[in-house]
């Protein structure tokens, strides 16, 4: 598990940037009418008139980087497709320990879809006719790859993240329904939190238990949805407000908290009450506080509870 080192007060942010959502595959996809619906509604709603001092009723949280240390296993996952790729186009051969993608890439291409980030490592851009079909080929072949190899050494979650989100969703009826949403498929998104969850997990067999048990994570989530489930993935506000309806919730009782440019994009597009943004993720404090979406920008978990607790 990572580290997040010493204690330091949450970032309070105060500068604004502009919000882009140009740029991601999936920009065409069309809203469900509900979705429409709740789109128009959170709009023209003001904080004011939902009322700003009423109490959060749910939280959404990002899943790699946010609630799961899984950078390495996508980072080797990506390699091992990018390698696949190049050795099927090109006569110099790679290995995936030669495959010229450095951390720092890989990092910075987590701001977008799956097949939007290998299109763009490969060196496509968006104008390039064969953006899409080489991105959407290789998130097949990497989200094939990727969910088989989930397990708590490859994904499990940052100290402390479990009693959180325990914690939030008390079992006495008191707590906050949870939501889980990530730019990688859906199915990645259940592996994650069923391997973190005890009565799910084979690395822990001998802790299973019953649904009930007090340390049970999975049926903690009402509502769980990756890029291929939503209309739009992230920096669209679709997916929050498909978490949002399954939830019976709106955007304006949610907390989106995420750890990328694209995760407060997308809460401000789905008017979500606030966005709390994470510092142990893919992006550092100079990125993050440039995004007018996250109020606060958290070094760590217990920082990241106090935060959230602000709203409850």
């Amino acid at each position: 598990m990572m580290a997040f080192g010493t204690l330091t007060k949450a970032v309070v942010v105060l500068s604004a940037a502009a919000v882009s959502v140009e740029g991601f595959l999936g920009g065409s996809s069309k809203m469900t009418s509900s979705l429409m619906h709740k789109s128009s509604l959170a709009s023209t709603t003001s904080s004011a008139d939902t009322g700003a001092t009423e109490a959060v009723r749910g939280i959404i949280f990002d899943i790699d980087g946010t609630l799961a240390d899984s950078w390495n296993l996508g980072f080797q996952a990506t390699l091992t497709v990018l390698t696949d790729y190049h050795n099927e186009n090109n006569e110099e051969t790679h290995t995936a320990e030669t495959y010229p993608l450095t951390s720092e890439e890989y990092h910075f291409g987590c701001r977008y879809t799956t097949p939007e980030r290998l299109a763009r490592h490969v060196g496509l851009d968006p104008e390039h006719p064969s953006f899409e079909s080489v991105g959407e080929d290789l998130g097949g072949k990497f989200d094939d790859y990727y969910v088989q190899l989930v397990d708590r050494k490859t994904a499990g979650f940052y100290d402390g993240i479990g009693d959180l989100l325990v914690k939030l969703n008390s079992d006495d009826g008191s707590g906050v329904q949870l939501g889980a949403l990530t730019n990688a498929c859906v199915e990645y998104a259940h592996a994650v939190l069923k391997t973190n969850c005890p009565q799910y997990s084979s690395d822990n067999p001998s802790t299973a238990t019953d649904e009930n048990d007090d340390n049970s994570i999975y049926q903690r989530f009402s509502s769980i949805h990756g890029a291929n489930s939503v209309p739009r993935p992230k920096p669209f506000g679709d997916g929050i407000l498909q978490c949002c309806e399954e939830m019976n919730l709106l955007p304006s009782q949610v907390i989106y908290v995420g750890d990328a440019p694209t995760d407060a994009r997308a809460a401000v597009d789905a008017k979500c009450r606030a966005a709390i943004g994470v510092l142990w993720g893919s992006n550092d404090e100079e990125c993050l506080k440039q995004e007018e979406g996250f109020k606060v920008l958290c070094s760590d978990v217990e920082e990241l509870g106090t935060a959230i607790e602000q709203y409850l």
